[in-house]
């Protein structure tokens, strides 16, 4: 059988696997395989959910293994590591437990058609302490150590205040993109519920101060100047300090720098400034890629150096017009993913694969249970149509249950969405431990 090798299992990926499964595994006419270096899948929209404690894993995670069951195709867990394009093979490095110990050795994989789907990782712009002292949100895990270390940090203050002080917790967020906006939010959120079980002081006084920096001269930078300016408005009102136009020179322990020397207090930093694709792209085999590791492709997501080779989402760099590439969206991910489902099954037929063309629909962002700030795509030619308020968090819910019935069929969507109810229902608004 023909054998389709994607590597990398979030949005995009996991719903090309599904659907090639479904299609072309389940009648045998090509042979499926999903490689991830993680075993359960997370939309990353969530991660800042997961940061505060406010979504449950246990409900939302995918498992790789009993999708692919489910699904026709198979799964490999593992991190991509290099790729012999005259062999066709790509190798897997080996899986090691939390103590180093080895799980599972390194493997090598055969492939007729290879598809990268790895996504982004964040770009620190080498800006000194950054790594060290700055957490981002690439993953799972990451999300878990931030959620650790706001909890621990909050914890800390409180004991170690004197009565009747109200003990402050610095946050600082460093690039406010939609990561670090929606996050800003879900901290308040999550602020309330910690003074609620006394985790904080019930103080009418902010016990979270929290610091947006943005390097640019507003937030939301790829997003409409209405959307930037309404949701800085709505921010403000959370209590949330936005500064912009401040770039920061260097992270430390407990405090970052900025270009006009100024100091910023932090007991927790967050890194959400700007995104590349992983390393290990720019080391493959003759595959060509650009300034940040995006695989270069055509229109038809080939690889500009093999034919053979596609890749999609955040870790290529695809035209969108003669100016513009496609951002890194979940939406373009959701769109391309698609297009390729119906360019591989045109393949194995030996017909024409067709051209990528992107549709931006618009964006929203989250602020809230019931806030949210975004623009979309209008009928007319006029363009955008600006919303907000419960229509906007309508929308944004929406898109999450369109990812879940992408991947999981619209029976267990449900079950999902029901099982999150109820899990909201039976415990605290945000997790204490």
């Amino acid at each position: 059988m023909h054998r389709i090798v994607i590597v990398g299992g979030g949005a995009g990926g996991l719903e090309l696997a599904t659907r090639l499964g479904n299609r072309l595994g389940r009648s045998k006419r090509a042979h499926v395989t999903l490689v991830d270096r993680s075993a359960t899948h997370v939309w990353k929209p969530l991660l800042h959910e997961v940061a505060v404690g406010s979504l449950d894993t246990n409900v939302h995670q995918i498992s790789y293994v009993a999708h692919s069951h489910w699904n026709h195709f198979t799964f490999v867990l593992g991190e991509l590591t290099a790729l012999d394009r005259r062999t066709k093979q790509l190798n897997v490095g080996p899986v090691l437990e939390t103590e180093g110990m080895e799980v599972l050795p390194g493997r090598s994989i055969e492939y007729d058609t290879l598809v990268l789907a790895l996504g982004s990782r964040t770009h620190f712009f080498d800006v000194p302490g950054a790594e060290e002292h700055a957490i981002a949100l690439d993953s799972l895990e990451q999300a878990e150590r931030l959620r650790k270390r706001l909890l621990q940090a909050c914890q800390k203050k409180t004991a170690h205040s004197s009565t009747g002080e109200n003990p402050v917790v610095d946050v600082a967020i460093i690039g406010a993109g939609a990561t670090g906006v929606e996050l800003a939010a879900e901290l308040r959120r999550m602020e309330s519920t910690f003074k609620d079980f006394g985790i904080l002081a019930k103080s009418p006084q902010a016990s979270l101060r929290i610091n947006l920096v943005e390097a640019g001269s507003r937030i939301l930078p790829a997003l409409p100047r209405r959307v930037s300016d309404s949701t800085q408005a709505v921010l403000e009102s959370m209590g949330v300090s936005v500064l912009v136009s401040k770039a920061v020179t260097e992270v430390r322990a407990t405090n970052i720098e900025l270009a006009d020397a100024q100091t910023i207090p932090s007991d927790v930093s967050i890194w959400a400034a700007g995104i590349k694709a992983p390393c290990v792209l720019g080391s493959l085999d003759g595959i060509a890629v650009n300034r940040i590791n995006q695989v270069k492709v055509s229109r038809s997501l080939q690889s500009e150096t093999d034919e053979n080779v596609f890749a999609f989402g955040d870790c290529a760099s695809c035209a969108w017009t003669a100016e513009n590439m496609v951002p890194p969206r979940a939406q373009a991910a959701h769109q391309q993913a698609m297009f390729l489902f119906k360019a591989l099954c045109a393949r194995l037929d030996g017909l024409p694969l067709g051209l990528f063309q992107y549709r931006d629909h618009g964006s929203l962002v989250s602020l809230g249970s019931s806030t949210a700030v975004g623009s979309l795509a209008g009928l007319s030619r006029g363009g955008k149509i600006f919303v907000k308020g419960y229509v906007a968090e309508f929308i944004y819910a929406a898109l999450y249950r369109k990812h879940l019935m992408a991947v999981s069929g619209v029976r267990r969507a449900a079950f999902a969405i029901a099982a999150h109810k109820l899990s909201r229902m039976l415990s605290p608004r945000v997790k204490l431990h």
